[in-house]
């Protein structure tokens, strides 16, 4: 991958000193949503949901390289209320939340949003575009889905501005779920192959599943599915949590690291006990208590055992 001077100097402002990706993810829009609404007995207001998503960078955001945000509740308020230290790197959602499907939903499409584009993203002082996409090789809107990597990439070249691409694997058949044993077995081929198709179409910077179900023990099968991932590439990758709990990420961190992963990005493995708590001076304490300390384990994990993005 050869990198223009604007994407370099973006990639360093969302690395920390060691070029490597300690980032944390507050851009949940639906899943924090249902969060509230178990919490609380309501759905919550859209200041609600605003006020809950500032209260978790205030707490997070100065451990961690960067922060990804989304639109609709965060990035505004972040920045113009001081939330988000200027120190820190901004990563900004380009996705809507969701996705349009058939009903037999074998075709999930993602769609944009339409008022932030990549130059715009740029222009508030974002420093990456992040696009999650689900994606099967084998679903009937899998090409239609790469046209979608493919103009947002395309953005990022004129705006001259990293793109990170989040590919999330599903099933085909109805009614499976992805804890089912078939499909168990079939994710590590689904996710490497979305690597290797995506990647090319002008990513950046893979943000990968961990190639294995969370329930996988076999730490050397592991090891070579990331290792797999590593050498499918030409451009480092970050893993994400996929709101596994805490241990099971760390442990998964520390198998992609070794591999050749180039750090993480992190939200609801940290941070989903504090929102589940009904009162705010306990949200508070579990988010300054335990929330930060669980960053800085991972954030030691991938500073002193991952692969830097100017190696890759």
């Amino acid at each position: 991958m050869i990198l223009t001077l604007g994407k370099r100097r973006n990639l360093q402002q969302i690395s920390n000193k060691r070029r490597v990706f300690t980032i944390l993810a507050v851009d949940h829009r639906d899943p924090l949503i249902d969060m509230l609404t178990a919490r609380d007995g309501n759905r919550p207001t859209p200041q609600m949901v605003c006020d809950e998503k500032l209260r978790l960078v205030r707490a997070l955001a100065e451990h961690a390289s960067a922060v990804l945000l989304d639109p609709i509740y965060s990035v505004e308020p972040a920045i113009t209320d001081g939330v988000l230290p200027g120190s820190v790197g901004l990563l900004v959602a380009r996705e809507k939340s969701g996705y349009t499907t058939r009903a037999d939903a074998i075709s999930r499409t993602t769609e944009l949003l339409p008022d932030w584009t990549a130059a715009t993203i740029k222009r508030i002082g974002g420093n990456a575009v992040k696009m999650l996409l689900y994606y099967h090789p084998d679903a009937p809107n899998a090409a239609t889905q790469e046209a979608v990597v493919r103009q947002v990439a395309s953005e990022c070249r004129e705006a001259d501005i990293p793109f990170l691409l989040e590919p999330i694997c599903y099933p085909l058949q109805p009614g499976q779920k992805k804890t089912d044993p078939d499909f168990v077995a079939q994710r590590p081929a689904l996710v490497l192959e979305a690597a290797r198709r995506l990647v090319p179409l002008g990513v950046d910077v893979l943000k990968a599943e961990f190639p294995t179900d969370a329930a996988e023990t076999d730490t050397g099968k592991m090891a070579a599915y990331c290792q797999q991932l590593t050498e499918s590439i030409n451009v480092p990758w970050v893993l994400l949590s996929a709101g596994v709990d805490f241990h099971t990420f760390q442990r998964q961190l520390e198998i992609a690291c070794d591999a050749g992963a180039s750090g993480f990005t992190i939200g609801r493995s940290i941070w989903q006990e504090a929102v589940s708590l009904r009162e705010s001076a306990e949200r508070d304490h579990f988010l300054y208590s335990v929330a930060i300390s669980r960053l800085r384990i991972l954030a030691d994990i991938a500073t002193y055992r991952a692969t830097s993005w100017t190696a890759r």
